[in-house]
């Protein structure tokens, strides 16, 4: 369960997602972003239970797509695995830019601006290949040793953000304030903290990633819900403590906070200096782990549709001797890179080859695939009532099975009214097209294979993660 609980939060990756989320997100919050934080806490919260209880009941590597199409059929089986999949890999993208991207800041800000070396530069692109690479080969080996060196790198970020968090607030100590948690500072009320919510939201993706792992853990049925609990509530905890003391070590003024490159570097810089270089680490270990973490379950869940026969069977085949879903992710992570590449080569099209860091294909990449995953999250918990009504009654329970559900559901609205509504800049104003196109077409796909293979439907969800059969669990 502790290696799950780890591989699942350095799938979040706090370091990364916070350094690159937090300016925009108090910038449109305000000064109270905390409470953002917070609430978008609450709400990932109800989506955890409706994960917790499908693996309790039916504990699958294919996670969202196996309960989705075991509570609807199998053209909703069809149609999450390419939602899922396409969201999942177009969110990576950003995850496998910005490990190369943020190595080539540090090395920038250590090597070339401190001793003046000039005249030779390493494209973050190289970077990114090298550190892919290395992350692949460790895959590949297998989850245990892959889990536990993305475990590790977590405990290092972990506690690099959380030193520098105590040492600014206690260097702030005189001018501490409450403003941060209080309602009446979120910027124009309920409507900055509704438009804020989208970006506190994606400061916890990769919160489901121990479902995907269900088939490599013990006791899956119980651990899996543990393992997202657990990790939703340090993230919570921690994510309150990091905003705190960045909004503390920027003295209240949000413009400043919003202006900063990376805000909780600048914190680090301002309290002590010799801990700017911790923070830089943290970064830099927290997209390797999110890298390693995120590909190891995002790819189980492509190689289970694949095995499944809901995509090619191709996917679906494992290592003859590691047994790792090697194929799974090796394409994952090769249309990860090819999706940077066809954005490097439309911004050279475009003439915009300047705009071309990594920074900005994580903010636009990791959007995109947001859209995609929220649709899934919403999906799913809009079938957990469905699932247990349709194979347990007996354990169904209004509160667990159809209220909190709803909930969720209906908190996942919020942030894809805000993804998706219109009169955003560019390329943002593209993502609710793109979104409904991809639907369309995955729901005609499904059809068409359905159609093709009506004994579909049987296989959804026929590999539970362990031999146990609970009280009339389907297979």
């Amino acid at each position: 369960m502790l290696d799950i609980a780890a591989a699942t939060m350095a799938n979040i990756g706090p370091a990364m997602s916070f350094y690159f989320g937090f300016g925009f997100l108090a910038t449109t919050a305000g000064v109270a972003s905390p409470l953002t934080i917070l609430a978008a806490g609450v709400a990932v919260a109800l989506l955890g239970n409706t994960l917790a209880q499908f693996s309790r009941a039916h504990p699958s590597a294919g996670g969202f797509i196996t309960f989705v199409g075991k509570s609807f059929g199998p053209t909703s089986a069809v149609t999450t695995a390419l939602l899922a999949g396409l969201g999942y890999i177009i969110a990576m993208a950003s995850v496998i830019a910005i490990s190369g991207g943020f190595l080539e800041l540090m090395l920038e800000h250590y090597v070339f601006r401190q001793h003046s070396v000039s005249g030779f530069h390493v494209p973050w692109i190289i970077w990114t290949l090298i550190l892919t690479a290395g992350a692949v080969l460790l895959m590949v080996r297998g989850v245990a040793l892959s889990t536990k060196i993305a475990g590790l790198f977590f405990g290092i970020e972990m506690t690099v953000l959380v030193l520098v968090s105590i040492v600014a607030i206690a260097k702030h100590g005189a001018h501490l304030s409450a403003s941060p948690f209080e309602p009446k500072d979120i910027t124009h009320g309920f409507s900055g903290l509704s438009a804020g919510f989208p970006l506190a939201v994606y400061l916890f993706i990769g919160w489901e990633n121990s479902a995907a792992l269900a088939e490599e853990t013990d006791n899956p049925r119980r651990n899996v819900g543990r393992a997202v609990f657990t990790s939703v509530g340090i993230m919570v905890t921690s994510y309150l403590l990091f905003s705190y003391a960045t909004v503390t070590g920027f003295d209240y003024d949000v413009a400043k906070l919003g202006g900063a490159p990376i805000p909780f570097i600048a914190v680090a810089q301002g309290t002590v200096g010799a801990l700017v270089f911790l923070a830089y680490l943290a970064g830099l270990t927290s997209t390797l782990g999110a890298l390693i973490a995120g590909v190891n379950s995002q790819a189980r869940l492509i190689f289970n549709a694949g095995r499944e026969g809901l995509l090619p069977s191709y996917i679906g085949r494992v290592h003859s001797t590691r047994r790792t879903p090697t194929k799974a992710i090796v394409l994952f992570v090769t249309v990860s890179l090819l999706i940077i590449g066809g954005w490097g080569l439309g911004h050279l099209a475009g003439g915009a080859g300047g705009s071309m860091d990594a920074v900005t294909f994580f903010a636009e990449s990791s959007t995109m695939g947001t859209v995609f995953v929220l649709l899934v999250y919403l999906a799913s918990n809009l079938a957990l009532p469905f699932y247990y009504r349709r194979y347990l009654p007996e354990r169904f329970r209004v509160v667990k099975h159809a209220v909190l559900p709803l909930l969720g559901a209906a908190v996942i609205i919020v942030p894809l009214y805000y993804l998706s509504k219109p009169g955003q800049a560019a390329p943002y104003s593209w993502y609710p097209y793109i979104a409904l196109g991809a639907l369309a077409l995955s729901v005609g796909y499904a059809v068409i294979l359905v159609r093709r293979d009506p004994t579909l439907g049987e296989r959804v969800g026929s590999i539970v993660a362990d031999a146990e059969e609970e009280g009339g669990t389907p297979g």
